[in-house]
């Protein structure tokens, strides 16, 4: 059999290859083959012609494993390619040379890191250039293309550098050693934003260069390399370092300025969507390469706050970059294995034998990662999110008490509702249904966490404030409580059951098959709904005298992710259902206007809590478009059914019934 890419082989000098019938076909009649790792299916369009298959020859055990990269048919690196490992190796020597120029000429690096980062920097762009160099141009190509995902996410974190450098939590490039007001950056600013923006443009060149338009394989690891990237995300939210140092307060991204959180938060989403994508390369090679990359380019976001708490005594190791060193590393392991997976027997199997246990466990992982976001919320809700402390000067003993976010209902609510499909999914006769409902519902978690959140770290912001009124007056301290810690547990479980409602979806489609025809009549209302739904998530859903709500276009908050993320999820599903087939289009539809109506909820569920409250623009406009979308998800599941699931129970019985 030719390699992928490779030109047919004739069977003799000079005479082109014929096709061969398959046993049992007509003449003149071909079968495509099943490619390496896949199940043959027939052609959801009979009427289109099928492309000859050519003559193979049996390969042995041996042969199969030693082929490891048999489809990496280009033994020399193109022009393109070439052009992208030459910026890639510009900005890995702009990285480093930034561990070597300062930053800023206020404050220097707090231990001595250069060799860490130039290792961290040099050694990808070293290894896919010698890649390329020893006849594997795709893998070389796939580290760039990996190493390239998170540099915008890079880029835009060390610009907090150049918006406020004394709140910048990067102890390896600048750690003051006395109290700043602000700074101006040095050389090695201009040297790290060069390095991420040829990071960037590399990995652009090399994606031009490798792209093509081959169906990928079935890969192994699909479900948990995303996963990692999720945890390895979360991870990366969390505080850096714990900090002994008067002059370097900190603190967790959404505690943090707003450059350094956009950055982190930009990270955090493209490390499971380049994952993603990886995984999805057509190319084994290439697929390799690029979760090898995104290892890399996570270490070296990971690696240098490990690194300060280790070298310096006033600075600690903390749980969040050490997970996601861990979470990376499995990651690395990975990109060394097969990512194919093996079917040797799928022509002879029966229809769907091999595809039901990878079913079960999907949906099993679903329903369970649900049921864990949907037990976080409710802990999340009803446990104190700030601990308040006051000391009395005069006193002896402290005075404690815990502070209640006014969302709280809000989380809990959005909680019972991620209940219902989240044990549906787990009961078989209806996880077809709940799938995905449960697809769209985890964003309700996000809405409402984000809103509790709010309330935490509003308070941890302030610091210990001195009382008013003499030297008697108590001090207060606010810390985070442990409601504040299951909101954000809870905020992570919900992504990670995304995924996995989106990695069962893939597989359900896949036993289905893709002959299904979409119905058009939903296109309209789920259209508006998805409008409506964006107009809605923007506009304040209650007004209170002298409260000023969080939106997506003005008064940015914490609140605002979960709003960006909510009509995201919104749009998303719609656009999907247009193009799924009617059932779970129905069920994408309604988990859509439940998000709506969740957010319409918001009135009495918030609003009660601070008093006073009256209906705002957004609240009408939330119901407007759950009423769309509900009409939507009414249409499509009055659809008609394919014309292959009304042939099914026919199949194999005649006229009359019987067999």
């Amino acid at each position: 059999m030719p390699a992928a890419g490779g030109a047919p082989r004739p069977d003799q000098p000079g005479e082109p290859t014929r096709p061969v019938p398959a046993a049992g076909s007509a003449p003149g009649v071909s079968v495509k083959p099943a490619s390496p790792g896949r199940t043959a299916r027939p052609s959801g369009n009979p009427s289109q012609p099928k492309p000859p298959a050519r003559r193979t020859e049996p390969q042995s055990s041996t042969s199969n494993d030693s082929d490891l990269w048999a489809d990496d048919t280009e033994t020399h690196p193109s022009s393109a390619l070439k052009t992208a490992l030459v910026l890639a190796a510009l900005g890995a020597v702009s990285l480093a040379a930034a561990a070597v120029v300062p930053v800023s000429p206020a404050a220097g690096p707090g231990f001595t890191s250069w060799p860490w980062l130039a290792l961290l920097a040099l050694a990808p762009a070293v290894a896919a250039i010698w890649f390329a160099a020893v006849g594997k141009p795709g893998l070389g190509g796939g580290l760039v293309l990996g190493l390239a995902a998170l540099a915008p996410g890079r880029l835009v974190l060390d610009l907090q550098f150049a918006a406020n450098g004394p709140l910048t939590i990067r102890p390896e490039l600048y750690l003051p050693d006395r109290f700043l007001g602000s700074s101006a950056v040095g050389g090695g600013f201009w040297l790290l934003v060069a390095g991420h923006v040829l990071t960037a443009a590399a990995g652009v060149v090399a994606w031009r260069a490798l792209r093509n338009h081959d169906e990928p394989e079935r890969r192994r690891w699909r479900l948990l390399v995303p996963l990692l990237a999720v945890v390895a995300g979360a991870g990366l939210l969390t505080a850096p370092v714990h900090s002994d140092n008067g002059f370097l307060l900190a603190r967790a991204a959404f505690e943090g300025p707003w450059p350094a959180l956009g950055g982190y938060l930009l990270i955090a989403a493209a490390l499971p969507l380049a994952a993603v994508l990886a995984l999805a390369a057509p190319a084994e090679h290439v697929a390799r390469g690029a979760l090898a990359g995104l290892a890399a380019a996570a270490f070296g976001v990971a690696a240098p706050p490990v690194l300060a708490g280790l070298f310096r005594d006033d600075l600690h190791v903390t749980w969040g970059p050490a997970l996601a060193l861990v979470a990376t590393a499995i990651v690395a392991g990975l990109a060394g294995t097969r990512l194919t997976e093996r079917t040797e027997n799928s022509e002879t199997d029966l229809a769907g034998s091999a595809k039901l246990p990878g079913l079960f466990w999907w949906r099993l992982t679903t329903g369970l990662l649900g049921l864990a976001t949907v037990i976080a919320a409710l802990i999340g809700a009803f446990a104190p999110q700030v601990a308040v402390t006051a000391l009395n000067p005069g006193a002896t003993t402290p005075v404690s008490a815990a502070a209640e976010s006014p969302a709280r209902w809000f989380l809990l609510v959005a909680a019972l509702v991620l209940a219902v499909p989240a044990a549906g999914v787990l009961v078989p006769k209806t996880a077809a249904v709940a799938r995905p409902v449960l697809g769209v519902a985890w964003a309700g978690i996000v809405l409402a966490g984000t809103a509790v959140l709010n309330t935490a770290l509003t308070a941890t912001q302030a610091g210990n404030l001195a009382g008013f009124g003499g030297a008697a007056a108590p001090v207060f301290s606010y810390d985070l409580g442990a409601g504040a810690a299951w909101t954000f547990a809870a905020l992570v479980l919900a992504a990670l059951a995304a995924l996995a409602a989106a990695g069962t979806g893939v597989v359900e489609r896949e036993d289905a098959g893709d002959g299904t025809e979409p119905d058009r009549r939903t296109l309209t209302p789920a259209a508006a709904g998805a409008i409506l739904a964006v107009a809605a998530f923007g506009l304040p859903v209650f007004a209170v005298p002298g409260y000023v709500a969080a939106g997506l276009w003005s008064h940015l908050d914490t609140p605002s992710w979960g709003l960006l993320t909510a009509a995201a999820v919104v749009v998303g599903a719609a656009a999907l259902a247009t193009r799924s087939r009617p059932k779970p289009a129905a069920a994408l539809l309604a988990g859509a206007a439940l998000l709506t109506a969740l957010h319409a909820a918001e009135l009495p569920l918030v609003g009660g809590s601070l008093g006073g409250a009256s209906p705002a623009a957004g609240f009408w406009v939330a119901l407007a478009a759950t009423a769309a979308l509900l009409a939507a998800a009414g249409l499509s599941a009055a659809g008609r059914p394919a014309a292959g699931e009304r042939r099914a129970p026919a199949e194999g019985r005649a006229p009359g019934g019987r067999p």
